[in-house]
């Protein structure tokens, strides 16, 4: 009975809304003591802060003559008033009768009682037993941050009402609005009656800054609008349930809302009542009205409505009233259906006689809500996305104007009619005025055929010129421009293919002075041909010893196609993995002039190979990231766009390509090709896109020189494969149970030299694992990994990368 009392009392404090600043005559005190006790309503006491910015002590209710709260409030009349309107902002009560007392036993326990009743009980809300170690010379002070304490036993920043103050602790506290319908709880959520969720933010927030933010649990923060003064603030729960932070304006002498965690107020469940629509006035404050559907009528003293016309169970005297932008969030019985059509959601409607409407979306999706039982929580917003369709008797008259989109109210606006003028009567001049403009016509038509025929003759001219003395091919002139007739013929109709990338398919051509190229026809490509010209154009003067050199393209009949050197050895998937497989198994053609095929078998890539090509492949991408004049992502670095030449020289493909692609295409093509394994936490997460998540690839790849697997073909390990991640498993042989050996390619793990080689792999790894970090900022940059791999700067031992697609 005595916590109920206590709660009863706590509750009826939260209704101070209006209370004087306290007399000047008061008795000041800087710590309430034994020698104090006991401190009554009558006792004209006032608690202060050092510098008196806070005050504690006992305040009337306004609503209650006879009751008082203790509290703690702003002490200084700079802080009065603003939106709030009171003359004291308190930030702390507690609420009891007139004829009880506060004091301090000499056996050093803080009791708040009552001198009525059979059984007095402490009312001091959170206070230590009766087992506490106090003493009777511990006393209550008020500290200048707001913090009511009494020695180490108890304190308000620990026994929060509705107020959070800067630096007040708010991971695993509650507070309660004032008039006790709201809170806020698990420092993440607002609640109505404690049960019902209407606001969850996405972590936990850890307490107010006086620079106006909140940091949260996992270093996110929450600003202010005036963030970065430092104010005097406050976070407080407001009796309309909507949780603010107030900032103190010196200048204005006002409190103002500097952030809220609710913009639309109606959708703070608890609003109105049953059959009732929240909706926000215009004046641009935050108050709401609340307003009965149509067909129903206000419950008298309340913000309830009832039917005013009661359909009979089973019955068919009902209609619909459209409600648009008109949503009943509340209730827990309703079903939603997949609805081909507006109709068929309106009859699963009718034929159910506990359906008191259905809420349907006019987008294509077949959404269609049924309302079951009880309408709760109902409000107006534009954000809905839908429209209400409420079930009333076939009898009423009541309209839904007061929800209905200018769509529906601009036919009811005066007509305008509209007429065209009498044409006037034909005039003699007609005939000379046609011969006049088709004499015009006819000479500009000729005119024009006659500049094309002279600008073709040179055009002609010229262009064979061009190809006699080979100026097509000059770097200076920019890539040439091949027809598609060319193309066809060099590829035999496209018939040679010689692989399939992300971008489009790969085949082989032989151009009419002999040179064999590689034609890529590329597929999803966005923009004109002028955009396209200008991307290629610059595509083709990155200029490495490790990159692919581009020689030409082609733009028409709606074809994008860039025509590469040739590069013989073809991928880097294909000596790495699998095992084994011969280039007879793979769907390309041979050169017959490269060293591809030995004995009818692919070479092994030895350990001093695998490096050369790791160290090649990083200096290139440290060349498009730092060193072009244009800055450059590749965005899909995988085995398969690292090309082989004839002294095994890697060279990288598909460079520049990702700008002709859109961020969505890149996500949804490389998830179809099975590149996933590749992309960087970034591209999975929407964040930006920085040269780091190239980095994060390359990482991935480098492991996968090392040993010959798949980064999604699990290797031996009695971990569960949803927990399987390729770089950890390497990180824990490696670094944890230091048997290099386990992770290396078994197609050359008999040539491994531990003498001569564990130096080498090592730094392969360690860079890999740096490469790999969940974050952006703690991966290097690839000028740096280069030289990691070189073995120019010294490698730390690298943190454990973490499986970032199954923490998200």
């Amino acid at each position: 009975m005595a916590s109920k009392t206590l709660f009863a009392f706590l509750f009826a404090s939260f209704l101070l809304l209006s209370i004087p600043p306290p007399s000047t005559s008061q008795n000041h005190l800087t710590s309430f003591s034994i020698s104090d006790s006991p401190w009554r309503p009558s006792s004209n006491k006032l608690l202060l802060s050092p510098n008196s910015t806070f005050a504690a002590g006992f305040l009337p209710l306004p609503a209650s003559p006879n009751l008082y709260s203790f509290s703690i409030w702003y002490n200084n009349n700079n802080f009065s008033g603003g939106t709030e309107n009171p003359s004291t902002v308190v930030v702390w009560s507690a609420t009891f009768t007139a004829n009880a007392s506060l004091s301090i036993t000499n056996s050093g326990r803080l009791v708040l009682v009552s001198s009525g009743g059979a059984s007095p009980s402490n009312l001091w809300p959170g206070a230590p037993s009766s087992g506490s170690n106090s003493n009777s010379s511990t006393s209550l002070i008020l500290s200048e941050d707001g913090n009511l304490a009494f020695g180490d036993f108890w304190s308000s920043f620990l026994h929060p009402t509705d107020t959070f103050l800067p630096g007040q602790s708010i991971n695993g506290t509650s507070i309660r609005s004032r008039n006790g319908k709201f809170s806020f709880s698990d420092s993440t959520s607002l609640f109505f009656n404690t049960s019902e969720q209407y606001w969850k933010i996405d972590d936990a927030l850890s307490q107010l800054s006086p620079d106006g933010t909140v940091p949260k649990a996992s270093g996110d923060k929450v600003y202010c609008a005036d963030y970065g003064s430092n104010r005097t603030r406050r976070l407080k729960l407001d009796d309309d349930g909507n949780l603010r932070i107030y900032s103190f304006d010196p200048v204005e002498r006002r409190w103002f809302v500097a952030w809220q965690a609710i913009q639309e107020p109606c959708r703070v469940k608890g609003i109105c009542g049953e059959n009732a629509i929240c909706t926000t006035t215009n004046d641009g404050s935050d108050s709401t009205s609340c307003v009965c559907a149509p067909g129903f009528a206000a419950v008298g003293g309340s913000s309830s409505c009832r039917r005013k016309r009661k359909i009979e169970l089973g019955g068919s005297d009902f209609k619909f009233l459209r409600l648009d932008y008109v949503n009943f969030s509340g209730g827990t019985n309703g079903s939603l259906l997949d609805a081909p059509n507006f109709g068929a959601c309106r009859a699963n409607c009718s034929a159910m006689p506990s359906c008191l409407g259905f809420l349907f979306k006019y987008d294509g999706s077949g959404y269609c809500f049924l309302h079951l039982g009880r309408l709760l929580d109902g409000l107006w917003s534009p954000g809905t996305e839908a429209a209400m369709y409420l079930k009333v008797h076939a009898s009423e008259t009541d309209a839904a104007s007061n929800f209905t989109v200018l769509m529906d109210v601009l036919p009811t606006t005066c007509s305008v009619r509209i007429g065209l003028p009498i044409p006037p009567e034909e005039s003699n001049s007609t005939a000379r005025n046609v011969a006049i403009i088709c004499t015009l016509f006819a000479a500009e038509l000729i005119s024009g055929a006659v500049f094309l025929w002279v600008f073709l003759r040179k055009f002609i001219k010229y262009r064979d010129m061009a190809q006699t003395l080979g100026l097509e091919l000059l770097p200076a002139g920019g890539p040439r421009r091949f027809t598609y007739a060319e193309l066809k013929l060099a590829t035999g109709d496209f018939s040679k293919a010689i692989g399939r990338g992300g971008f489009g398919d790969v085949y082989r051509g032989e151009l009419p002075d002999k040179r064999v190229v590689a034609v890529k026809c590329l597929k999803n490509v966005a923009g004109g041909d002028a955009e396209f010209w200008a991307e290629v154009t610059i595509i083709a003067r990155m200029h490495h010893l490790n990159l692919v050199r581009l020689w030409g393209f082609c733009a028409e009949k709606g074809q994008r196609i860039l025509v590469y050197e040739y590069v013989p050895n073809g991928s880097l998937d294909r000596y790495l993995f699998p095992a084994g497989r011969t280039l007879a198994s793979l769907d390309v053609e041979p050169d017959p002039n490269g060293p591809t095929v030995i004995d009818g078998k692919k070479p092994m890539l030895d350990w001093g190979v695998r490096y050369r090509i790791a160290l090649g492949v990083a200096r290139s991408i440290a060349y498009l990231h730092e060193e072009c004049l244009e800055w450059v992502l590749h965005c899909d670095i995988k085995p398969e766009n690292i090309l082989l030449g004839e002294d095994f020289c890697p060279k990288i493909s598909d460079f520049g390509l990702a700008k002709l692609r859109k961020k969505e295409d890149m996500v949804s093509m490389s998830r179809i090709r099975g590149t996933r394994g590749y992309m960087a936490p970034e591209w999975i997460k929407s964040d930006p896109i920085t040269p780091k998540a190239d980095v994060y690839s390359f990482g991935m790849v480098l492991l996968e020189i090392v040993t010959g697997s798949r980064n999604f073909e699990m290797q031996g390990s009695l971990m569960d494969s949803e927990d399987w991640y390729f770089p950890r498993w390497a990180f824990e042989k490696v670094f944890k149970e230091s048997k290099v050996e386990d992770i290396l390619d078994r197609q050359v793990k008999h040539c491994y030299d531990k003498k001569v080689h564990f130096e080498m792999v090592d730094r392969m790894v360690k860079t890999a694992m740096w490469c790999l970090q969940d974050k952006p900022e703690m991966r290097p940059s690839m000028g740096k990994v280069a030289k990691m791999l070189e073995g120019t700067v010294e490698i730390i031992e690298p943190t454990k990368p973490t499986i970032f697609f199954l923490q998200e």
